[in-house]
Formats: structure tokens, C-alpha cells, sequence
């Protein structure tokens, strides 16, 4: 996984040092939440144009992302960086039925992006071999990516994501769950993030899931294939 940072624009966090410096001094800095998630229902939006739902919804999270600053901060040789951009990691199931990782570097427009998603998705589902660990690379080669999976069989109220070390664990982690429609316009899922709280607050992952669901709906009215 290539990366590239933007050692600069730290404004927001010079803001936040010394809570981060509190939390880091912690063997675990670690904040996971899992909350019900309500967004506009883009399922009947996809079937209609012929999108696949999991990278439309993939897309849109990536894109929230990557407006807050709050989850693009890392630390790299003890120092705390800001990426430019963050691209996502995600799970899938190859013709085993055992997970593999995919790798594939974020783009600003739906249509690009979905078709990234689906190259790296072949890729990953064809190979015997596990790709993509955070083990296999540097621990700084990673420090772009945010880590996610799906479990679109059932709902769940919590998760433990794994994680190789508890100190300094600066990657978040994403999980949902099984789209459930509420009404004709809304849809539910569980949803798990587990971040740094030296860099990220619960007002942080609020001010996420608010994105998601406005974006969504900007996306759909705006369009274009």
C-alpha cells in the first residue's frame, strides 16, 4: 500500500495536543462505538441504476471521510501527520469462502471510484493467498487507509475489531451490518467505528454519520453516469 501525506494543515489539532497527548499516554487510546446508522434509502436508488449498493455506500462513507480531519491524522516515527487523502481497505470473501483484504486508492467521482472498487474486489476474491495485511508492510505504509468490513447477514449492537497493538492503534476501523428498511425512504444498519480518541471525539463521529446521510442524498439527486 503506497501512501502519501500532507505534513502540513495542523491547525485543528494543534487545537487538540494535549487531549491527544493525554490519551496516548493510555496502553489503550482506543474508542469504538457502534450505533444505529439511518440514511436514505439508496438501495432502490442502485437497483434502478444498475449500481452495486455495498460500493455506492462504500463511496460515500470514503467521501465523509475524507471532509473531516479528524480521521485523516496519524502518527508516523512519533510524530503526529495529517494525510492528504484516505483510501479504504475492505473485506471480502474469496472462492474458499475465506476473507481476503482489498487495496485500492480513493477517487472523487461515484462512477471512477465503484470501478477501482470492483477491480480490486476481483482481485482479492480470485487469490488463495491473504493480500493486503498491515503485517506484510510497513507499519507507516498503511497510515493512509482506513480498515473496513461488512457483515450484511444480521445486526449486531457491538464489535471488537482486531488490533495488532493496542498502543498507538491510529488506523480506525468500520464495520456495518444488514441494511434493514425502515420505510419506503429511510434505511437502517448497525455501525461500528473504532478510532484514536486522542485525535477523534464522539462529537466527531456524529458530526460522520451526519455526512454520510447528507451525501448520500446529494449524490442520488446529482447523479451522472
Amino acid at each position: 500500500m503506497a501512501s502519501s501525506y500532507l505534513i502540513s494543515l495542523m491547525k485543528n489539532f494543534e487545537l487538540r495536543r494535549d487531549r491527544f497527548d493525554f490519551f496516548e499516554s493510555f496502553e489503550s487510546p482506543i474508542l469504538n462505538l457502534t450505533l444505529d446508522l439511518e440514511v436514505p434509502n439508496f438501495m432502490s436508488f442502485c437497483k434502478r441504476e444498475e449500481l452495486p449498493v455495498f460500493h455506492f455506500f462504500l463511496f460515500f462513507l470514503m467521501k465523509s471521510l475524507n471532509e473531516l480531519d479528524h480521521f485523516k491524522y496519524r502518527i508516523v516515527n512519533g510524530e503526529v501527520i495529517k494525510n492528504d487523502l484516505i483510501h479504504g481497505s475492505y473485506t471480502v470473501l474469496n472462492q474458499d469462502q475465506l476473507f481476503n483484504y482489498t487495496c485500492f486508492k480513493y477517487q472523487n467521482n461515484v462512477s471512477s471510484f465503484i470501478s477501482e472498487s470492483l477491480k480490486a474486489r476481483e482481485i482479492s476474491t480470485r487469490s488463495k493467498t491473504l493480500l493486503n495485511t498491515a503485517i506484510e508492510e510497513s507499519s507507516n505504509t498503511t497510515k493512509d487507509y482506513v480498515f473496513i468490513t461488512s457483515l450484511p447477514w444480521f445486526n449486531f449492537t457491538s464489535i471488537q475489531h482486531p488490533i495488532y497493538k493496542f498502543k498507538s492503534s491510529d488506523v480506525p476501523s468500520i464495520a456495518w451490518g444488514k441494511f434493514n428498511l425502515i420505510d419506503s425512504n429511510k434505511i437502517r444498519m448497525p455501525f461500528s467505528i473504532q478510532v484514536h480518541h486522542g485525535f477523534v471525539d464522539g462529537l466527531h463521529i456524529h458530526q460522520l454519520m451526519e455526512k454520510i446521510s447528507s451525501s448520500i442524498e446529494e449524490g442520488m439527486r446529482n447523479f451522472t453516469k
